[in-house]
């Protein structure tokens, strides 16, 4: 079963295909730098690697359902392409909204049981806002 861990959303001035587009770009600002390597096709493996907080990371998943421009989901782990006991789970959702979408983004903890305390949670609604910022911003072309 999947336990939602953060939950964070954005309303963005653009079309769900440009948020998409900007979405899928290999070195997306919603990565805030960092480069995705992906087909973006359902079931395939992808790498993202760059570096965060002044350190390399390479990190890695499968994309699980890509359906344009409406969902995006994929799992998530660091440092091995082997898939361990505990892992993260990230949907991204895109939904008209008026003149523009709006975009939510949750995280799920798959796997073993794992517990993340408040201070936990609150860093990573930090870290996904700023995502979608990055992404907000590449959409709206700014």
């Amino acid at each position: 079963m999947d336990d939602l861990v953060a939950e964070v959303e954005t309303t963005v001035d653009a079309a769900p295909d440009a948020v998409w587009t900007a979405m899928t770009n290999k070195t997306s600002p919603m990565f805030m730098g960092a480069t995705m390597d992906s087909t973006w096709s359902e079931g395939s493996s992808y790498r993202l690697h760059g570096e965060w907080g002044g350190k390399p990371f390479e990190d890695f998943g499968v994309i699980e359902t890509s359906k344009v421009p409406k969902e995006l989901s994929f799992t998530h782990w660091a440092k091995t392409k082997e898939r361990p006991a505990n892992y993260n789970f990230l949907r991204f959702s895109i939904a008209p909204d008026g003149r523009g979408c709006r975009v939510s983004l949750q995280q799920f903890s798959r796997g073993e049981p794992k517990a993340y305390d408040d201070k936990t949670r609150a860093e990573y609604k930090k870290t996904y806002a700023m995502m979608l910022d990055g992404l907000k911003k590449a959409a709206e072309g700014k």
